[in-house]
């Protein structure tokens, strides 16, 4: 039985990782300093191999479901889909991948990530020829709260994965890296999508998202280590209830929640006001893909302020440009007008964006990486089945500028819901 420790001899700390490693080593600070930087050393060397395949794994997925995004609303609409069934039809995918996220990520703490993401991967692949077989609302939305629950199993983990390895003081820069794979391949996805339904129909464009869904598998399955057992054997397991009292917790997700709210109707509404403009399927793509586009080229950047400066500051400068742009689209009787605005749009994304995200990072230290990018998720994926609802009930009874006026008062419930949260952060 040990005896009492010196004072003298214990090593103050004043973060999780550093608290929970020096924790173990009650000797003197030499040794536990060198022994903190093999710890961030391999934690380095690990993230260089693993990324790049993550972000490839990531860039083929996002490709896939980016090619269809922007038509579904308008192949959805061709099936004689009202308002309301277009809101049904996005919602029931967002709505399957909720309930599974806080699950997977739960056990994916446990047990492991890259079992999960593989599965996820291959069943988005197979089920992505559902919209091929899907003759009306009904059946399109089958598939999409099909295809939801699999994509639960995509996202969450591979940013869990990146978050296990990102080293203490780089979140920031490493999430960006990450967001900018991921928005990548949704910001390219459009611009094929338009090219591909020109020429060769909508049926190739699902081919293709299934295609590119089974590349991000095989690249996986073959390539990515496993690494979430290692990471996760000494870490916390605490309950989501003790995750709620987290202030921080709090306050990311009701940004993340409103926030996905406005992005829901968005991104379901978008492209029927491009039409309306009498823009191409081509040029619908393009303007799609240019806010998507932005933030995938400024994120990395995004990443380093986030790593530099007040990263609650940050969320807060990136969403007053994003209600700003939300207010102004219904305002846009051009091309390039549209395209302007989304272009600013983009840019309030790529500073918002890494900064919450290396929020989540530091939370996930505490309650569990897979759960907390879970939880996270779920605020995005809840805001995204009540946000094309209330988008298609706008649409239905008012009209589709009011959609985006609604989405910038999200936003600024978002901004004052963060505040208030972390005020003491």
């Amino acid at each position: 039985m040990l005896g009492k420790v010196p004072t003298s001899l214990i090593i103050p700390a004043t973060s999780y990782k550093c608290n929970h490693l020096k924790s173990r080593l009650l000797i003197n600070p030499q040794v536990a300093n060198s022994a903190l930087r093999h710890y961030n050393t391999s934690d380095i060397h690990m993230i260089k191999k693993v990324f790049p395949i993550l972000a490839l794994g990531m860039f083929s997925s996002t490709l896939g479901v980016g090619i269809v995004s922007p038509l579904l609303p308008l192949y959805a609409r061709d099936m004689g889909a009202t308002g309301i069934w277009l809101g049904i039809i996005f919602a029931g995918f967002a709505i399957s991948r909720a309930i599974v996220m806080p699950i997977i990520g739960r056990l994916s703490d446990r047990s492991g990530r890259k079992l999960f993401l593989c599965i996820g991967l291959l069943a988005y692949s197979i089920i992505s020829l559902g919209y091929i077989w899907a003759n009306n609302a009904p059946q399109l939305a089958l598939v999409r709260l099909i295809q939801g629950a699999a994509a639960g199993m995509i996202i969450p983990i591979a940013l869990a994965y990146v978050g296990d390895l990102s080293p203490e003081g780089e979140e920031g820069k490493w999430m960006g890296y990450a967001h900018a794979a991921f928005f990548a391949g949704f910001g390219l996805g459009p611009l094929m999508g338009g090219v591909l339904t020109e020429h060769f129909g909508m049926a190739t464009t699902f081919f293709s998202m299934g295609g590119l869904n089974l590349l991000a598998f095989l690249i996986t399955l073959f390539f990515l280590p496993e690494i979430g057992r290692r990471k996760m054997a000494t870490s916390p397991r605490p309950s989501f209830k003790e995750m709620s009292a987290s202030r921080m917790v709090k306050g990311i997700f009701s940004f993340r929640l409103t926030e996905s709210i406005g992005r829901g109707g968005i991104m379901t509404f978008l492209p029927i006001f491009a039409v309306m403009l009498g823009l191409s399927i081509t040029l619908i793509g393009i303007v799609v893909a240019a806010s998507i586009l932005t933030v995938t080229i400024l994120s990395p950047l995004g990443g380093m302020f986030a790593d530099r400066f007040n990263r609650r500051a940050l969320i807060v400068v990136g969403k007053v440009i994003f209600i700003i742009s939300m207010v102004v689209i219904p305002m846009t009787n051009s091309f390039e007008q549209l395209l302007a605005v989304l272009l600013v749009q983009g840019l309030g994304g790529a500073i918002a964006m890494p900064a919450a995200s290396a929020l989540t990072v530091e939370e996930g230290r505490k309650f569990g990486m897979g759960s907390t990018m879970a939880i996270f998720s779920m605020a995005m994926s809840i805001g995204m089945v009540i946000g094309p609802l209330l988008g298609g009930v706008l649409a239905d009874f008012g009209n589709i500028n009011s959609v985006f006026y609604f989405a910038a008062g999200m936003g600024l419930a978002g901004i004052g819901l963060f505040i208030w949260f972390t005020r003491n952060h």
